[in-house]
């Protein structure tokens, strides 16, 4: 029987681990007596193979088997590439 694994798409926030990135998937939900939504956000380290990801990337990670003491997604597709200027302190001024 096989089961059927969880899914999640998000955006990189950070690549600064070896073969781990971690993703930010924002959930969207109403208040139940004030109507209003309110956006919860949700770290998770997910495990990438090639270190193929770079920082705004959309990716679709899959639910795996535990791989460390945080990590139990690993990266199943990029979706899109993510567009961060790299701008240094000096160039500001």
């Amino acid at each position: 029987m096989e089961t059927k694994r969880k899914t999640r798409i998000g955006r990189v926030i950070s690549i600064k681990m070896d073969k781990t990135v971690v993703v930010a998937v924002e959930k969207l939900r109403h208040h139940r007596l004030y109507k209003k939504t309110i956006r919860g956000t949700v770290k998770y380290k997910v495990h990438d193979e090639n270190s193929a990801c770079s920082l705004g990337d959309r990716v679709r990670m899959v639910e795996t088997r535990p791989l460390s003491k945080y990590k139990r997604w690993r990266m199943a597709e990029i979706i899109t590439k993510g567009e961060v200027a790299e701008i240094q302190p000096k160039e500001i001024t």
